[in-house]
C-alpha cells in the first residue's frame, strides 16, 4: 500500500516557486528547498523526482497561473485599448512595489536555463506562445469591435506586445527611471491604432 503524503504538496511548490523565483535554478540549495518548503529531501525526490523535476513543476505552475491572470485582466474591460493600457501600467506598478524586483519567474527562466536546456527552452517558448494567443484574442475583439484599425495583423501585433512585454520585465529588474519604462509603454500601445 502507498505511504499517504504528510505535507500540502501544493503549498511546498508554491514555496519552492518562491524560493526559485527569488533565487533561480542554480543558486538554490536543497537546504534552500527544504527549509522553505517544510520537507525532507526524500520527500522531494518521492514526489517530484530530483531539483529539476521541482523547478520544472513549479514552473509548470507558474505559466498556468500567469496565463489565466493575463487572460482575466485583459478581459476585464470593454475597452481593448483600455485592457492593454491597464494590463501594462499594473506590471509597473507590482514590479515598482518589490525591492529588490524578482521580475518573471518565467524570463527569469528563460534567461537562467533556455541557453542550455532544452526542455526549459521549449517550456517558456510555450509561454511566450500562449500569451502571443491571450494577445491575439484580445486584439480580434479590438477588431470585430471596431476599436482597432481593420488593418492591424492581429498575430503580429500580438507577438510584439509579448516581445515588449519581456524586455520590459527584463530592464525593470535593473530599476530604471519609472519614466523610461512609463514612457516606453506610452510608445508600444500607440500600436494599437
Amino acid at each position: 500500500m502507498a505511504r499517504q503524503r504528510e505535507f500540502d504538496e501544493d503549498k511546498a511548490l508554491d514555496a519552492a516557486m518562491q524560493i526559485f523565483w527569488e533565487k533561480g535554478f542554480e543558486a538554490t540549495s536543497l537546504s534552500d528547498l527544504t527549509s522553505r518548503m517544510g520537507i525532507q529531501r526524500p520527500s522531494i525526490y518521492s514526489t517530484f523526482g530530483d531539483k529539476k523535476g521541482l523547478f520544472e513543476a513549479a514552473l509548470r505552475k507558474y505559466t498556468s497561473s500567469h496565463a489565466t491572470y493575463v487572460r482575466t485582466s485583459l478581459q476585464s474591460k470593454n475597452s481593448v485599448k483600455e485592457a492593454f493600457r491597464a494590463f501594462f501600467e499594473n506590471m509597473i506598478e507590482k514590479e515598482y512595489e518589490k525591492s529588490p524586483s524578482w521580475g518573471c519567474f518565467c524570463i527569469n527562466s528563460m534567461v537562467e536555463l533556455s541557453p542550455h536546456d532544452e526542455k526549459f527552452e521549449i517550456l517558456t517558448r510555450e509561454h511566450q506562445m500562449y500569451l502571443s494567443v491571450i494577445f491575439q484574442e484580445t486584439i480580434e475583439r479590438g477588431l470585430r469591435s471596431g476599436e482597432l484599425d481593420s488593418g492591424i495583423n492581429a498575430k503580429s501585433l500580438a507577438q510584439t506586445l509579448v516581445v515588449s512585454l519581456i524586455g520590459l520585465t527584463v530592464i525593470m529588474k535593473s530599476r530604471p527611471e519609472r519614466s523610461f519604462v512609463e514612457n516606453s509603454v506610452t510608445e508600444i500601445l500607440t500600436l494599437l491604432k
